[in-house]
């Protein structure tokens, strides 16, 4: 969708941007962050010819946008910047089929596509189409200006730092009606931010830069996971993770070689194996496919006075179970609700990939305790 290819800015002296290679994927929300002066408002202002590059070209939809003539390449993007640039002068009526009107269209579109706009974005149209900008608060403005940035149901929405002057509420608020907007009309979304957190909330990919370069561009989940250097790690925050807790999967905190025996074992030998790795269960599965077939514990096995019979006849074939992709919120809830030590993590197949067990449980949480003590002492 849009394509940064060897883009370098110089002012004078001073290299802004180094060498930038992006690919930003159609219906993608991405968001540039780092420290002031990295670049990253101006590789957003690229996008609409607002900034020319020194070297390299940018493409949009393999087209490179120098050819394009600048007034048409603008108006087929919204672009909203931190300040509003709603005009003061107008209603926010005017100020959300400016452009509409400017490209002649049908006045009865532009009226529904308005309406539909006021509501989508949380204004009652009666309430507030007629007021003006200065009648209106800093949260409705923002607001206004979003609708407006969407007026002309354009491919590639251009924020600016949209919500950084807002209080932490009302900024709560347009993010979510943000992430909102994005799930019904998956628009490609470039939005530059100072905030980590925002940037994890809202985003599909998040593009970190320092120094006019791009130091890791990758989706919220591998940068707290897998920050590429020391910069990174820092900058997203090593305890960052516990306030995105839906990013922590059931894959980072199973045991992923639980202890197993065949449907065809021993109660004897069973016990004998518990006893040998000190667990209190077993998992049983198909030998060849390593398929769950079912769960065994101790206590099935004591109230059993035939050792010598095969676990399958005992073994619990009704088992709870959580997939690789299962969070830690998902997983805890399964665990209070029903009351359970181990849960096995199957894929689609039944293939068991790993246990969860109370205890590796209290060891994953224990960390985020551990981490900030570490941070603060």
């Amino acid at each position: 969708m849009i394509k940064f290819e060897n883009v370098s800015k110089n002012y004078k002296d001073k290299c802004v941007l180094k060498n930038i290679n992006l690919e930003i994927e159609k219906g993608h929300l991405v968001t540039f962050i780092g420290e002031s002066g990295c670049g990253k408002t101006t590789t957003l202002k690229m996008i609409n010819r607002l900034i020319k590059p020194s070297l390299g070209k940018v493409f949009i939809n393999g087209e490179n946008i120098e050819t394009k003539d600048v007034i048409e390449l603008r108006r087929r993007m919204g672009y909203v910047i931190q300040q509003t640039g709603l005009f003061p002068h107008m209603t926010v009526k005017d100020n959300i089929e400016i452009i509409p009107k400017a490209e002649k269209r049908n006045p009865e579109t532009i009226r529904k596509r308005t309406y539909e706009l006021m509501e989508m974005v949380g204004l009652k149209p009666d309430e507030y189409l007629h007021r003006y900008p200065t009648e209106l608060s800093g949260g409705q403005q923002q607001r206004v200006g979003v609708a407006r940035a969407f007026a002309t149901d354009p491919e590639i929405i251009l924020m600016d730092e949209p919500f950084s002057a807002l209080d932490p509420i009302t900024r709560v608020g347009l993010q979510d009606e943000l992430i909102n907007l994005q799930s019904q009309l998956k628009k490609t979304i470039v939005f530059v931010t100072h905030d980590m957190d925002e940037a994890i909330k809202i985003a599909d990919m998040i593009c970190i830069m320092q120094h006019g370069e791009i130091l890791q561009y990758d989706t919220p989940e591998n940068i707290l996971k897998n920050p590429c250097n020391d910069f990174v790690s820092e900058f997203v925050g090593k305890n960052r993770i516990w306030t995105s807790p839906e990013y922590i999967k059931a894959e980072d905190v199973m045991i992923s070689s639980p202890v197993t025996c065949q449907k065809n074992m021993s109660l004897l030998r069973c016990i004998e194996k518990m006893r040998s790795y000190k667990v209190d269960s077993l998992m049983v599965i198909e030998n060849t496919t390593n398929r769950l077939l079912g769960i065994v514990n101790a206590r099935q096995i004591q109230l059993q006075s035939d050792h010598s019979q095969e676990v399958g006849n005992i073994m619990s074939a009704d088992f709870l179970s959580v997939s690789p992709e299962n969070n830690i919120i998902e997983i805890l809830k399964i665990v209070e609700e029903n009351q359970v030590t181990n849960i096995p993590v199957l894929d689609n197949n039944n293939t068991l990939l790993g246990l969860i067990t109370k205890s590796s449980l209290v060891t994953t949480l224990s960390q985020q305790y551990l981490e900030t003590e570490e941070e603060y002492s």
